[in-house]
């Protein structure tokens, strides 16, 4: 069943959303040449004991940490630990999540570690984060889930082609609901699946956490042997971008954005929706 929120519960997402946006500010300037992965687990683990906010993450199906931080090939669910030590090239995900009230957020980004990163690889992650808009986008009263992932498939399917030859849409994960719970109904591809039809209608008080992940190759994955690492078939690096959105009656609000979404709606047309906490 899919979750229909109120605007009063909305505003707790929103509170939520902040915080998330808290930890990936703070994170994402932590991610220089030698920090490990733990190092930026503190952070975050931080951020929330500063809010009064709990994790969302930490003991989720036994998940042993705050955040998520996959380096490189890895695509999702990385696993920090002290040994995985940052170094100029690489790139990180960081996807994190926060409850305030028993509401959730959830968000991911991709942040490049020091210099030297190939002009793909800069591609790949604004593919990424700009499919994700396209998708928050397309997320309006009347639409059908189906067309957020029209939206994605159709920025990326759009973009002239990285030096590895193409992009790889991710198959095994995709967006999600997201309220009283951090993962509910609907799922969301990020692709257009004709066996799947078209999705439930889109209207006010849906929330969900569009995340499209895309790779310099293939769109298969596997998981390691600690049973949360997801890494590309191929070794192909990957890309990550995740938005908690609420669909309100005055159209999308982005819960984890700082500005609610506000500056990257309205470049695409788009009129964001106020934010309750203003």
């Amino acid at each position: 069943m899919v979750e229909i929120k109120t605007p009063e519960q909305i505003a707790k997402m929103r509170a939520a959303g902040l915080v998330v946006a808290e930890i990936h500010r703070r994170c994402a300037e932590a991610a220089t040449p030698g920090a490990s992965t733990k190092d930026l687990d503190d952070i975050a683990a931080q951020v929330l004991a500063e809010r009064d906010a709990k994790p969302n993450f930490l003991g989720y199906g036994g998940f042993p940490a705050t955040i998520c931080t996959s380096v490189n090939d890895v695509v999702v669910h990385g696993i920090p630990d002290r040994e995985t030590v940052l170094k100029a090239g690489d790139i990180i995900s960081i996807d994190a999540g926060a409850i305030v009230d028993g509401w959730h957020a959830d968000a991911a980004l991709t942040v490049f570690v020091g210099d030297g990163h190939a002009a793909q690889l800069h591609e790949l992650s604004r593919v990424t984060e700009e499919s994700l808009w396209a998708g928050i986008a397309a997320m309006r009263r009347g639409n059908r889930l189906v067309d957020i992932s029209k939206a994605i498939e159709s920025y990326v399917r759009r973009q002239p082609l990285p030096a590895s030859g193409k992009y790889g849409i991710i198959e095994s994960y995709g967006g999600h609901g997201i309220g009283s719970e951090m993962h509910m109904d609907p799922h969301l591809l990020n692709y257009v699946d004709r066996r799947r039809g078209r999705g439930p209608r889109l209207v006010p008080g849906l929330c969900l956490a569009i995340e499209p992940m895309l790779s310099l190759g293939t769109a298969k994955t596997h998981v390691l042997a600690d049973e949360w690492t997801v890494k590309t078939n191929d070794g192909t690096w990957a890309a990550h971008w995740e938005h908690s959105v609420a669909l309100t009656e005055e159209g999308p609000l982005v819960l984890t954005a700082v500005d609610g979404g506000r500056a990257k709606l309205a470049a695409l047309g788009v009129t964001a929706a106020p934010d309750p906490l203003a």
